[in-house]
């Protein structure tokens, strides 16, 4: 008799979900499902608000990167009140994002993921766990607490606190970097350089251990999604959006991400309360994609920052084309939190950084705002809808999550079949179909 083996809740990700693995008659796995169980209605909640509470209101939709949630909202804002943001306001949000992307892919890496990989899948879960792992490398382990430390620091430093501060806003940010903060982050910067290199060097000495995994944790062509220099730079504020295939090619570029309804469709299934993104041209569920860390190194040609660029030349070796093994987002997130430190480094050193003339001030101008930026999960979409006196009528959001549902569930599934033996079932191989979806960092 066919039955359901259930994993609730998926343990080491960053919110609420579970996985249905079905087993068919003869006692194999014949599907599986990737379930998230939170109804959160941010969308339908924010009608009736007056559009400059968004920024604060929708960095609560999670508290692990709340930062992108607020760039992406006062962008959307920038918009509605049609203003030019101050040079000094967008290198400073630029600032703010990259400690985000730094701390969010070091407490997902090390904190979440590590322990498959530096104690083993099938070790104990009761010590597969931060905790466990302090107590085998408490060196490494610490490395990736202060290593999301420094980035918190930073957000803190410009914002006042390090979850949901309330500092980017329509037209700018509300204060400007001080001298004293911009030198206090410049003092952390060795340090960072130094874990992430010894985590970078950690990470490809492991990866031939996991062969298996590679190629049944989520191995398959995808398209892949994210934003780009006009050159083709890795771009996580302000940029244009590039598509590229499993075989490596370009299926669209210089997309405006102002016009994203004309290339993203958006499905629902009654298995899940995510929504189903999808690329338009290619229909669902045929115009799956992915987004995040994996995504963004696919399609750009170039990381923009020299010791970055070194490691993605490296990175795109291991595909054939594309590098479309979803265990390979552990590595590409090391790579980006390289890249961000140093960009954290070079934006320190713009004299118009510590200006103070930091926020454009204005009223309401036009009636629909899109705001487009990169966060640690993917590319993210905030589109705003209000009235003539600034309250919202529509909102719709398109997160990173939510662009990688499909993946997700073909991953879950492919790992299941792989791994999962109904007949003799042990834990190891339940954790290698959760860490499937680790690998997004959903």
């Amino acid at each position: 008799m066919a039955e359901r083996i259930l994993i609730s809740p998926v343990t080491r990700i960053e919110g609420h979900a579970k996985i249905s693995i079905y087993v068919d008659e003869s006692g194999r796995v014949a599907s599986a499902q990737f379930h998230v169980v939170e109804f959160r209605g941010f969308e339908k909640l924010c009608e009736g608000r007056p559009f400059w509470e968004m920024p604060a209101l929708t960095a609560r939709i999670c508290g692990i990167c709340p930062v992108s949630h607020i760039l992406s909202s006062a962008r959307a804002c920038d918009a509605l009140v049609g203003v030019q943001v101050p040079p000094a306001a967008v290198l400073l949000r630029r600032l703010m994002n990259y400690a985000q992307i730094l701390q969010s892919h070091a407490l997902s890496f090390f904190h979440l993921s590590s322990p498959d990989l530096l104690l083993g899948f099938d070790s104990d879960p009761e010590r597969r766990n931060i905790f466990g792992l302090l107590e085998q490398d408490p060196g490494f382990a610490r490395r990736g607490i202060r290593l999301r430390r420094f980035g918190q620091s930073i957000i803190e430093l410009l914002g006042g606190k390090r979850i949901h501060p309330a500092w980017a806003t329509p037209g700018g940010v509300l204060e400007p970097l001080t001298p004293a903060a911009q030198s206090e982050i410049a003092i952390g910067l060795p340090e960072a350089y130094e874990s992430i290199r010894i985590a970078l060097d950690r990470m490809k000495s492991l990866i031939d251990r996991f062969p298996e995994e590679i190629e049944h944790l989520g191995s398959f062509p995808s398209l892949f999604m994210g934003l780009v220099t006009p050159n083709g730079a890795l771009e996580y504020y302000d940029g244009e959006i590039r598509i590229g295939d499993g075989e490596g090619n370009i299926v669209a570029e210089g997309l405006d991400p102002k016009r994203y309804m004309t290339f993203i469709g958006e499905a629902v299934e009654e298995s899940s309360y995510l929504k189903f993104p999808y690329y338009k041209p290619m229909g669902y569920p045929g115009g799956m994609y992915r987004v995040g860390p994996l995504a963004r190194l696919n399609i750009v040609s170039s990381a923009g920052t020299p010791l970055a660029d070194r490691e993605l030349r490296e990175f795109k070796q291991r595909g054939r084309g594309a590098v479309c093994q979803t265990f390979y987002y552990h590595l590409a997130r090391l790579v980006e939190m390289l890249h961000a430190v140093e960009r954290i480094e070079q934006l320190l050193a713009e004299p118009e950084i510590t200006e103070t003339h930091v926020r454009a001030v204005a009223g309401l101008n036009h009636h629909r705002g899109v705001g487009c930026t990169e966060a640690p999960r993917g590319i993210l979409f905030h589109d705003y809808e209000v009235d003539e006196t600034g309250l919202m009528k529509h909102a719709n959001l398109i997160i990173a999550t939510g662009q990688n549902n499909l993946a997700m569930n073909r991953s879950v599934e492919q790992a299941a079949m792989h791994f999962v033996n109904p007949k003799s079932l042990s834990e190891g191989m339940l954790n290698r179909v959760e860490a499937a979806i680790r690998a997004y960092d959903p």
